[in-house]
């Protein structure tokens, strides 16, 4: 019995000492995605025009580093908070910790290289080495064509500078640990040809992280067999808002839609002053439909093409749902 107890302490004391190894590795030895690139992005007229469209009305850097008016349907960016970030992801919008999106303008990035910055975008490492957690569609972003990281870099220095100043993130356990574990390397792409109709649509729509919003959501993981097929929820004040169904689903999705129509839905939201006042119970969405409007209509009609080749999924989605959530204390 004695020659038993003493194997087992012996077990005990091995399996402590790898999870402690194991947890002390991954919180002191990664992300290990490689050092930041010596570049130096030079700012032209054309690259930063580039940068301008990505930034704002693509990839929607300038979307999630701003604050919105919620008191508004869909949200649009409040006057002179252009990439100042300060919008807080915590447990009253059940996140597992809390992260305050950090600002992007020159005031905080004045410290970082160019390719430092490219780094956080296609990586998800900080400048200091800190992962990212992808609350930012770096994953998708790790696609993108190097030019294209390059002019968003180009347009991201030349935004007014606005002094603002948050809390680092944090995570709730395991998250803390987790965290450390998700940035990979990049394996950027190339812009297709604007003529391949389905292939320049699918760089548009990884580019826009469309997946992410429109896939539902089960800690931290997209649902497989559900991509694009809506659900995912989003906790709004006391109020639950659920994305879209975009498959070609005729009954569920946007199977029955044409490219007009398409076309049309986001450029109803070309005017932000006309953004209706909502109160805290009426329907919402985060869908930033102000910003996606700014998208060039051919744009728009490539990613319809190539949505409509997307495996339809029949999914029924109820997109808002008022006074669902237990208002925190």
């Amino acid at each position: 019995m004695k020659k038993f107890k003493k194997v087992l302490l012996y077990l005990v004391i091995a399996i402590v000492l790898v999870v402690v190894s194991a947890i002390s590795y991954i919180t002191l030895c990664l992300p290990n995605v490689g050092p930041p690139e010596d570049i130096h992005v030079t700012p032209t007229a054309q690259l930063v025009a580039r940068g301008e469209y990505l930034a704002n009305h693509v990839a929607l850097c300038t979307d999630c580093h701003s604050q919105r008016d919620f008191s508004r349907y869909a949200g649009p960016v409040l006057d002179g908070k252009l990439g100042q970030g300060g919008e807080v992801f915590d447990e009253k919008v059940s996140f597992p910790g809390s992260v305050h999106v950090p600002n992007i303008t020159p005031y905080k990035l004045k410290d970082w290289t160019d390719g430092e910055i490219f780094r956080a975008i296609t990586t998800g490492v900080r400048k200091d080495g800190v992962a990212i957690f992808p609350l930012m569609p770096w994953p998708s972003y790790s696609k993108l064509a190097r030019e294209d990281v390059y002019a968003i870099i180009a347009y991201l220095r030349i935004l007014k500078p606005v002094h603002a100043s948050y809390p680092r993130a944090t995570y709730n356990f395991p998250l803390n640990i987790l965290v450390h574990t998700m940035p990979k390397k990049a394996t950027l792409g190339t812009i297709p040809n604007p003529a391949d109709t389905l292939k320049y649509g699918a760089y548009l729509v990884n580019a826009g992280a469309c997946m992410d919003c429109h896939t539902q959501n089960i800690k931290g993981e997209m649902v497989a067999g559900m991509e694009f097929a809506g659900g995912r929820e989003f906790r709004m004040g006391n109020n639950t808002v659920r994305s879209a169904n975009i498959t070609p689903d005729k009954e569920t999705g946007i199977g029955s839609w044409t490219a007009d129509a398409f076309v049309q839905r986001f450029k109803t939201f070309s005017d932000r002053e006309k953004a209706a006042k909502v109160s805290p119970t009426e329907a919402q969405t985060i869908m930033p439909w102000y910003d996606y409007s700014g998208i060039t209509e051919s744009d728009l009609r490539a990613m319809f093409a190539y949505i409509k080749t997307l495996k339809p999924v029949k999914n029924t989605v109820v997109k808002f749902t008022a006074n669902s959530f237990v208002k925190s204390e």
